[in-house]
């Protein structure tokens, strides 16, 4: 009786024990890995508007032929996460080297740019590889490529200012002379 009394408490802590150690093995844990594939909630419900300046992470490619939009690759093409800065925005960029600040288009989408990312497209690989990972700073221009959802512009203030002068009732036109006397409008 002794021998059975044994044999089963055993058997149910191995059991235990077993239960144990496979919920444990099937419990995902938060790493760095599986953190930087999932984006932020932040990241991924805010939209920016047009004029919002943001950090962001720049990388170069050179690879490829045509963009997702269908565009062949030239340089002042960025590819970007469409879920952030969708395809038709344009964005300005600082960057410590003035070579790479100025006027960006995002005509392209890439598996691996994924949250506040943007890759640039320059035609040399060696230039490309020598970019490396940099932080920048990014502004909106216009977000999509909806013209509604440009950052106003000098010419578009002149426009609104030359709309506002043309709805403005014009002033009273002054009176007409009375004619002179012994002239041919006074008979």
């Amino acid at each position: 009786m002794r021998i059975a009394e044994a044999y089963w408490k055993r058997a149910i802590a191995t059991f235990t024990v077993a239960t144990v150690f496979v919920f444990a093995h099937e419990m995902k844990t938060r790493d760095s890995r599986s953190e930087a594939s999932v984006p932020s909630i932040t990241e991924t419900t805010v939209l920016p508007q047009a004029g919002a300046r943001l950090q962001f992470s720049a990388t170069a490619y050179c690879k490829g032929e045509t963009t997702a939009s269908g565009v062949g690759v030239r340089t002042g093409i960025a590819a970007a996460d469409p879920a952030i800065l969708p395809v038709g925005s344009v964005v300005r960029l600082e960057t410590p080297n003035p070579r790479y600040s100025g006027v960006w288009t995002v005509m392209d989408t890439g598996p691996a740019v994924r949250g506040r990312s943007v890759d640039l497209y320059l035609w040399s690989c060696k230039e490309a590889l020598q970019f490396g990972r940099r932080k920048v700073r990014l502004t909106v221009l216009r977000l999509g490529w909806s013209p509604e959802n440009s950052i106003p512009g000098v010419v578009d203030t002149l426009f609104r200012k030359r709309e506002a002068d043309a709805k403005k009732p014009a002033p009273p036109a002054a009176p007409a002379p009375a004619p002179a006397p012994g002239s041919d409008a006074a008979r």
